[in-house]
């Protein structure tokens, strides 16, 4: 996974834990699920599109080293 999809991963695990807490103290809000579920399916998105390029000279893949300094 590249560097923005984790980042996107840990903001919608962050949304997901908010979101909880909120129903949990005010009550449940449809609105706000329904950014959590868009912000999840947008999360899902990036990962499929970063997992279906492949390894090209610019990205290292797995097993693959890095430049030598």
């Amino acid at each position: 996974m590249s560097g923005p999809t984790k980042a996107m991963s840990v903001i919608t695990v962050a949304a997901l834990v908010l979101t909880t807490a909120y129903t949990v103290a005010l009550g449940s809000s449809g609105w706000l699920w329904f950014g959590w579920v868009v912000l999840g399916v947008v999360t899902i998105g990036m990962a499929a599109a970063d997992s279906s390029v492949p390894a090209g000279p610019g990205r290292r893949g797995p097993g693959r080293p890095g430049p030598q300094s």
